[in-house]
């Protein structure tokens, strides 16, 4: 799958993922499923990590249920979550893997490890202990 995101999202991410550091920061991503198979990211939710841990991420239900809403409002669709790796690759770890319920979500995920920032997008799905992760086509855009 291509997924499209404005530069200005990405910056965003990235100025909250820093904020976070050394914790993982989160959050929620929305926009469309067009019809030309295209994935377009129209907002980002910066959200609170709960667990305020720098290898693993939980968000409120109250959180989760504020961006929810919000994006029902805006008729935008839920497209997966975000979140920061402050001090690993942008890939899926095992645990992230097994916490990935979703197989229509898109995952993505910025890693902090290096001098420049790596933001990737990750499709995962398939039985638990055996969910396989799938890079998707990431397209930073100008706004």
């Amino acid at each position: 799958m291509k997924i499209l995101m404005h530069k200005a999202d990405f910056e965003q991410l990235y100025r909250h993922a820093l904020a976070q550091k050394p914790e993982e920061a989160c959050g929620l991503i929305a926009g469309d499923d067009r019809p030309d198979g295209v994935r377009e990211i129209k907002k980002v939710y910066l959200l609170t990590n709960s667990d305020h841990a720098a290898d693993h991420f939980s968000i409120t239900p109250e959180d989760q249920l504020t961006a929810l809403k919000d994006i029902r409002l805006s008729g935008l669709t839920l497209l997966g979550n975000w979140h920061s790796h402050p001090e690993t690759p942008s890939r899926p770890s095992e645990e992230d893997k097994r916490l990935a319920h979703d197989s229509k979500a898109s995952y993505l995920i910025l890693s902090l490890a290096a001098a420049e920032p790596v933001l990737n997008a990750f499709h995962i799905e398939g039985p638990l202990g055996e969910r396989l992760a799938e890079k998707e086509e990431l397209i930073i855009i100008e706004n």
